[in-house]
């Protein structure tokens, strides 16, 4: 299926489902949808980070440090965490990744409101071609000192803020 033609729920401000529409469509009219972010890391502790492919939809070519994407029409922000690891990281009977917070997201590129998940994956990793472009595990003080060097995705910049702000004991925003 071409991936404009996903249906996806469109919800309001309040994360209420009021329809549904293609996912061309929800971009194209700026509609709110429902979107996972996990940040993955291996035995060692090293974070997940990959460059997109050129032909995403949304932010092609760019770096993120979290795996996931929409969250499909009818379908929970759990179940499409756990497929959306799975399907990028290339691996199965991964652990279900542990919900976070969630936030609405409203900057470059639209709006969505975003689950942000963790889950360990120890299991060797074969990155969907279609998706990632390159990726390694970095530890946290190599992920920080290309923070300025590299383009990153928008929302997973804003995700990534908020769960250090979380993790330091702050408020994750919303």
């Amino acid at each position: 299926m071409n991936p404009a033609d996903e249906l996806l729920d469109v919800v309001d401000e309040n994360d209420e489902v009021t329809g549904q529409a293609p996912r061309g469509e929800v971009y194209a009219r700026g509609l709110i949808h429902r979107c996972t972010f996990i940040q993955v890391r291996d035995a060692q502790g090293r974070v997940f980070v990959h460059r997109r492919t050129p032909t995403k939809l949304v932010f092609p070519s760019r770096y993120d440090m979290f795996v996931g994407g929409v969250v499909g029409a009818g379908e929970s922000y759990d179940d499409a965490a756990l497929r959306e690891a799975e399907e990028e990281l290339g691996v199965s009977g991964l652990d279900r990744p542990r919900p976070l917070f969630r936030f609405l997201y409203d900057g470059d590129g639209g709006r969505w409101w975003s689950a942000v998940y963790e889950v360990r994956c120890e299991l060797p990793v074969r990155p969907q071609a279609e998706e990632v472009a390159w990726h390694a595990f970095l530890t946290d003080e190599e992920l920080t000192a290309r923070l300025g060097e590299w383009e990153w995705v928008p929302d997973g910049m804003a995700a990534y803020e908020r769960l250090r702000a979380h993790r330091a004991g702050g408020q994750p925003g919303g």
